[in-house]
């Protein structure tokens, strides 16, 4: 019988890990059957310029989710009717952004071309990559109306309804906003309330400091206070001194050896200074008149014989 060694165990665990993650980040329970069209005479037209009924799928999460591998279907008992390409571009759906299919029963056009049409009265559904795993459903009403999508009122919401307007690759709430800007103006409409609260943070900020900086202060004081006590009580017991003008908060302090190293170099220093040479030159007359080197007798030479 085998057994794991403690070395593989790491191993095993990152490939666990890695697997969890991958699993986590493809997030396929995020997507959401968001709006669709099942007659289309004058609507959103396909890339081969037709008009087709067609599915919106739209990704709720904030990371980017790969629909590849996943299954569409409008009969909940086949469930892996269509299986969408794996490992296609087209099928990573960005974050919050949407991917349109068209059911159009023509599969040969393309990845987002499905192998079923929309009908009154079939069921939209979604599969996970097991083909089991039901992730979202809807049921096409018999009363969605030609040209007029139906879709959820808010984008992933529950609430459905026929759409105003056509929003494929789009938000489907299409109505006008209030930004934070304008909400703030209809509140305070004389910027009263903005200058008081601008002022008031800058007060409370300056405030902020000036306790920070006086705690800072009596802090830096204390501890000042707590060396200088040090120091006092260290030259007491070593007789040691400080530099000339007895600033305690220097930290320098002089042993005896210091003073004898620096006192006999300002010795040395002292001695070895002369006065400064002038510029006047000395020549003394010696006795001699002659000099060896300029004698004839070595200057003579034996004859050889």
């Amino acid at each position: 019988m085998r057994f794991i060694s403690f070395k593989t165990i790491p191993v095993f665990l990152l490939m666990i890990f890695t697997g969890a993650g991958g699993l986590h980040a493809q997030s396929a329970v995020d997507l959401r059957i968001n709006e669709f069209l099942v007659y289309n005479d004058s609507n959103y037209v396909d890339d081969f310029g037709e008009h087709s009924p067609w599915i919106e799928i739209f990704n709720t999460a904030f990371n980017t989710v790969d629909i590849g591998g996943l299954y569409l279907t409008d009969d909940l008992s086949v469930p892996a009717k269509y299986k969408i390409a794996a490992g296609q571009p087209v099928t990573r759906i960005p974050p919050r952004s949407y991917v349109v299919f068209w059911a159009d029963n023509m599969p040969t056009r393309g990845i987002l071309h499905l192998n079923f049409s929309l009908r009154e009265g079939k069921t939209i559904a979604l599969f996970d990559v097991n083909g089991r795993t039901l992730i979202d459903s809807v049921s096409i009403p018999r009363t969605v109306l030609r040209n007029v999508t139906y879709g959820r009122i808010a984008d992933g919401g529950s609430a459905w309804s026929n759409l105003e307007k056509s929003t494929p690759n789009a938000n489907n709430d299409t109505s006008d906003k209030v930004t934070s800007g304008e909400l703030f103006m209809q509140m305070d409409p004389s910027g009263l309330g903005m200058t008081v609260i601008a002022m008031s943070i800058v007060f409370v900020a300056l405030a902020l400091l000036f306790l920070f900086f006086k705690y800072l202060v009596k802090v830096i004081g204390i501890d000042v206070k707590k060396q200088r006590q040090s120091r006092a009580k260290i030259r007491a017991k070593t007789g040691t001194q400080t530099w000339a003008g007895g600033d305690d908060t220097a930290g320098l302090e002089l042993s005896g050896e210091l003073n004898a190293a620096i006192a006999m170099t300002l010795y040395l220093y002292s001695v070895e200074l002369h006065d400064t040479e002038n510029a006047i030159l000395t020549i003394n007359k010696v006795s001699r008149t002659y000099s060896p080197w300029s004698s004839k007798i070595y200057g003579l030479n034996r004859l050889p014989k």
